[in-house]
């Protein structure tokens, strides 16, 4: 089976982000996806608790949708990647990726080992993806044919208050959650 690993801190899940692993499988890139929320981020402070953000994952998972909590506190993904092909080695893993994390690739630990397996990459129309991977010296990826969404998790974080301001962002079952948890 072909496994898409999809990671991220999911803070919180929207619709483009489940639309994304979706459109993975409904593309025929891979036979399901595997989301990761990571348990803290190098670069985030602001998150919110790693158990709410599963829990939020979980309502709107779709079948082609894995949501595992194993690796959450692996701190890089090479290292998600390691144990992964250790704990799934008859499958073959396909690393889901933005088109944003390509700027500065060559800054995460150990990179180099997740060059050695197939892409899709979330595109943006700011960046040219096959230019950044000619830069890396990469020739196996596909870039995932997806209409643009003008999603913010940071824009729904800071109008919960507002549902009809980020209605079309998230899940009814994630804001209620969101609310919910608010209380």
């Amino acid at each position: 089976m072909r496994l898409g690993i999809y990671c991220g801190s999911f803070n919180p899940v929207h619709k483009g982000h489940i639309r994304i692993a979706e459109e993975c499988v409904k593309q025929g890139y891979v036979d399901k996806v595997m989301i990761i929320a990571t348990g803290s981020y190098w670069n985030k402070n602001d998150l919110m608790p790693l158990n709410d953000r599963l829990n939020m994952l979980r309502l709107v998972a779709g079948e082609d949708i894995i949501i595992d909590d194993r690796y959450n506190e692996m701190p890089y993904t090479y290292q998600i990647f390691e144990k992964l092909n250790e704990d799934y080695p008859q499958d073959e893993l396909v690393f889901v990726v933005g088109a944003d994390n390509l700027l500065k690739f060559e800054d995460w630990k150990e990179y180099k080992q997740l060059l050695h397996y197939d892409f899709i990459v979330v595109d943006r129309e700011d960046i040219d993806v096959p230019e950044q991977m000619k830069r890396l010296h990469k020739e196996n990826y596909v870039i995932l044919d997806l209409e643009k969404m003008d999603i913010s998790s940071t824009f729904i974080r800071n109008h919960l208050d507002d549902y009809k301001a980020i209605e079309d962002m998230i899940d009814k079952k994630v804001y209620d959650y969101l609310r919910r948890r608010k209380s």
